[in-house]
């Protein structure tokens, strides 16, 4: 069925947003797809370019319910747009950058959802964490460590190539807006 949410979920340091762009590059003018900017209670960087939030914003939108999906993580608040909830209701097909902890309630609450899991072996998540040197990633090996089981329709190792890996996931959505 053409519309819904594609859901990125995987382990940080997997090359999410990195995938994220290279399909958006690719596939941003089709109007069959919607990449959103997630809503981040910190402000934007060289490794996401979402929209600042502020705490009382996030907490207000929250419980006015005007995001598709909103989660806490790392001290943060995430919100995906509420307008995506209508984007996806019109037959777009809308690929967010989620956690793996809210994709039960996504599949709960939102229309045609499917999960993309990008990962990564251990070596490469560490070294990339470890390159990025975000002072909000907190404790690496916490974050290394932490296991979220999820069922995803789809898997991507991202262990090598971007461009690669960008092209399977690029495959993936074109397929799914068929």
């Amino acid at each position: 069925m053409p519309g819904g949410f594609v859901l990125v979920v995987g382990p940080s340091g997997a090359g999410k947003d990195t995938l994220l762009r290279l399909a958006r590059d690719t596939l941003g003018p089709d109007p069959r797809f919607v990449f959103p900017r997630r809503l981040v209670t910190r402000a934007p960087s060289a490794h996401e370019d979402n929209v600042a939030l502020t705490e009382e914003a996030f907490t207000a939108g929250a419980a006015a319910g005007a995001f598709a999906l909103h989660w806490r993580a790392h001290g943060l608040g995430y919100a995906i747009p509420g307008e995506t909830r209508d984007q996806a209701q019109a037959g777009r097909v809308v690929i967010c950058n989620v956690s793996r902890r809210i994709v039960a309630q996504a599949r709960e609450t939102l229309p045609h959802v499917g999960v993309v899991a990008i990962t990564a072996a251990p070596a490469v998540l560490a070294q990339r964490l470890a390159a990025r040197a975000r002072p909000e990633d907190g404790d690496l090996r916490t974050r290394l460590d932490r296991v979220v089981p999820i069922a995803a329709e789809y898997t991507i190792w991202n262990d090598r190539d971007p461009d690669s890996a960008a092209a399977v996931l690029v495959a993936h959505l074109r397929e799914r807006a068929a």
